[in-house]
């Protein structure tokens, strides 16, 4: 469904000055309103220039200087304006309305201010802004309108390339929907594989830009969905395709699909800021968020007796109350916490009964002895609700960390993987009930923790893990049925790993959400919460030495994010390519692998997670790659010494540049740097030179693989390669099993991935 970007292109700011941009603009993003902080402060720096009767020639100069230096930004930014108006000749019109405002605007502001070289400023003969004041406020808010509209014009192209890569990733998905074959499925993905990691570039930049931080929670929520989805998308299309008689597959995957487009239509919704059919978002109401409003009714009674009815403030804690009903009535609340919230439900109504009595004998009569008591009837009223903040914040916090205690071992997953392998589907049932029943606790936790968030991003944040609960749980049924159908295939055990991995992905970000929550209660958190799609500052670990912790801001997070996205492709890319090799003890093959690991971790530290914690994890790691791509230049030269002499230079000609590239990641990582900006950029220097690595990695694997099959087909058979050796260096993250999450948002290129059909019409 095509969605016109015009809905957002509204922008409305005013200054202290009083200069105001045209009321019906609302500037949305903060790329926008940066780009008119210095244009604002030069204008208000002309509109407040105090009048004196005696002008220095240092102050007129300098009151030039300022109007002449606001026509030439001016002069320059209309035309980049109108650069973009030639490319987007929907726009045209309007943008070049709003230039040649602009542009006039710049030019009065210059002639108003050209006073340096005059004597008399004030002569009749030349108007200047010390004759005519409010012509320079006029010409001030038109330069500032006309400027802004030029902002959200572009803005809306930015809108509009969204919606472009939205409608291609759509069009892409009703073809794989569609293929009826390995051959055609392989095409197209790659296609996807491009088309959604255009969009998650796209998008991220977005985020990161948007002042909303309830929207820009609602966008990470929609892109942590599509990036865990397209690794389902894979396994369950490649299921589906493997078994296509079978129903649960069928299932498995048309669950992907709809989510996958649910989460594509709430992006264009927030980068539109339009709902369908134009209704109106009903936000979820909290009791947080509905005490803290009660309270502010309520304390706002000391200023003034008469803003609001009784039965308004009466109507705002039945609602709190009903609220309450959701922990009362829940069967996971503890029999003490039901008794209390009960209580305090009791005694909220009686505390108010006094008050709005006090309160209406206030407004007829304002005696000091009323006052003093409606100021007790407040405080006491006040309290009783902060009481039950508290104790329905108690039970939803307790209920979470012992749900997430208990499910720590993923036993019922565990066990669903052995039984749907044994093809006993009798034990399945049995298992995947008791799923069901942990889902509907984990449902119920997150509704409740929800109500005690604290905040609107966590608020979204509680309904997104619901959502997922909701969700994975029934998918990771249908794959192990699928499973249990067909025990000897390889696909659909692989499909059921990523459906679990997803479910434990999500209960570990519980985890971490619980805490938050938990920062927002006691006060403890001065910072905004970093959000699901963006890496987090790792935490250092005790046994290293003492390192001040790193935070990386916004932009830094986004650029790391990006080359991360980057790195996790090309490890599919590598791990493709050495699974089609027949030996797997190839020397080769053992090498690439453990560096795809090993570049998988570094992709996890992108996101936060992983076993590599802090900077100082992530250097040694890189260390340690560079040294296994120079063991791995060692196997390529002693293949390239059993193939025929016409083939050698074409390999040696690639393998020669990887072991400069792993010299250089090598003295990157062993750099010894210091300050904030620093260890960003060596971070930033050492997965760039990792994805460099990998990036040559796969040109050499698939030209190895062709050498040896060619070599094969001739008289020149290759001897095989010598053992890998078990007492090869190791990493953390364990070369031979690495920790795989199934989380993508885009596999650049799986045009090789699926390339010889055999090996997977074998699964």
């Amino acid at each position: 469904m095509a969605t016109s970007p015009c809905s957002s292109s509204g922008v409305s700011s005013s200054s202290s000055s009083g200069l105001g941009a045209d009321a019906g603009l609302e500037i949305r993003t903060r790329s926008v309103e940066q780009t008119l902080v210095p244009l604002v402060s030069q204008i208000t720096t002309l509109i407040n220039h105090k009048d004196k009767p005696k002008r220095s020639d240092k102050t007129l100069q300098a009151i030039q200087r300022v109007g002449q230096a606001v026509n030439l930004a001016v002069g320059r930014f209309v035309t980049v304006g109108e650069a973009i108006a030639n490319e987007n000749h929907e726009l045209k019109e309007e943008m070049s309305v709003a230039c040649i405002e602009a542009r006039r605007a710049g030019e009065t502001i210059a002639q108003l201010t050209d006073v340096a070289s005059l004597d008399h400023p004030e002569s009749d003969s030349h108007i200047t802004i010390f004759t005519d004041k409010t012509g320079v406020v006029k010409a001030a808010r038109l330069l500032l309108s006309s400027v802004t509209k030029v902002l959200v014009l572009a803005d809306r192209i930015v809108i509009k390339q969204i919606i472009t890569s939205r409608n291609k990733v759509l069009a892409t998905m009703e073809q794989l929907e569609k293929v009826s074959s390995f051959q055609e499925f392989v095409q197209i993905f790659s296609q996807f594989g491009n088309e959604m990691v255009e969009f998650a570039h796209l998008t991220g930049d977005r985020q990161n830009d948007l002042k909303d931080e309830k929207k820009k929670a609602r966008m990470a929520a929609s892109r942590a969905v599509l990036e865990k989805c397209t690794m389902m998308l894979l396994t369950a299309s490649k299921t589906c395709l493997r078994h296509p008689d079978c129903e649960s597959a069928r299932i498995n995957k048309d669950g992907v699909f709809h989510r996958m487009r649910l989460a594509l239509e709430q992006v264009i919704e927030i980068v539109t800021d339009s709902r369908p059919n134009g209704e109106n978002e009903m936000a979820p109401i909290s009791i947080y968020s509905g005490i803290k409003e009660f309270k502010n009714k309520v304390e706002g009674l000391r200023e003034n007796l008469y803003f609001l009815s009784k039965e308004n403030l009466s109507t705002m804690l039945e609602v709190i109350l009903e609220h309450t009903e959701d922990f009362t009535d829940s069967a996971y609340t503890s029999h003490e916490h039901r008794e209390h919230i009960l209580e305090l439900s009791k005694q909220a109504k009686m505390e108010l009964e006094q008050l709005v009595s006090v309160w209406m004998q206030a407004q007829n009569q304002k005696t000091k002895d009323l006052m003093e008591d409606l100021e007790v009837a407040i405080l006491k009223t006040c309290q009783c609700m902060n009481e039950l903040k508290r104790e329905v914040h108690g039970a939803a916090t307790s209920l979470a960390a012992d749900l997430l205690k208990y499910h720590t071992d993923h036993m019922v997953l565990k066990a669903l993987k052995i039984t749907g392998v044994e093809g006993n589907l009798e034990a399945v049932a049995e298992y995947t009930c008791k799923l069901s029943e942990q889902k509907e606790q984990l449902v119920e936790m997150c509704r409740l923790l929800r109500h005690v968030s604290g905040t609107e991003p966590l608020e979204i944040t509680c309904i997104h893990a619901e959502d997922t609960f909701q969700v994975t749980g029934p998918q990771i049924i249908s794959a192990v049925e699928t499973l249990a159908l067909h025990p000897s295939s390889k696909i659909a055990k692989e499909n059921l790993e990523v459906f679990c991995e997803a479910w434990e992905s999500q209960l570990s970000d519980m985890s971490m959400l619980l805490r938050e929550i938990n920062d927002v209660f006691e006060g403890r958190r001065g910072e905004k919460r970093v959000y699901l799609s963006l890496p987090r500052p790792g935490k250092h670990n005790a046994n290293l030495k003492a390192l001040k912790p790193v935070k990386l801001d916004t932009e830094e997070q986004a650029k790391i994010a990006k080359l991360g996205l980057e790195l996790h492709l090309l490890t599919s890319e590598v791990d493709s390519e050495t699974e089609k090799w027949e030996d797997q003890e190839n020397e080769i093959v053992q090498h690439g692998q453990g560096m795809s690991s090993m570049a998988y971790s570094m992709y996890l530290f992108t996101r936060g997670e992983g076993l590599l914690k802090t900077t100082q994890d992530l250097f040694h790691q890189a260390e340690i790659f560079a040294t296994e791509g120079m063991k791995l230049a060692s196997a390529f030269q002693a293949f390239s010494d059993q193939i025929h002499n016409d083939d050698k230079p074409l390999l040696l000609l690639e393998a020669e540049k990887l072991i400069p590239m792993c010299k250089q990641l090598q003295i990157t990582a062993k750099a010894s740097v210091q300050g904030k900006s620093a260890i960003f950029t060596k971070v930033d220097a050492c997965i760039q030179k990792t994805r460099n690595v990998m990036t040559l990695l796969c040109q050499l694997l698939p030209l190895c693989s062709k050498l040896m099959r060619k070599n094969k087909a001739g008289n020149g058979y290759l001897k095989p390669a010598p053992p890998w050796r078990e007492d090869r260096i190791r990493t953390g993250t364990n070369a031979h099993a690495p920790e795989r999450r199934a989380e993508t948002f885009g596999i650049k290129s799986l045009e090789n991935h699926v390339t010889n059909m055999t090996f997977l019409e074998s699964k």
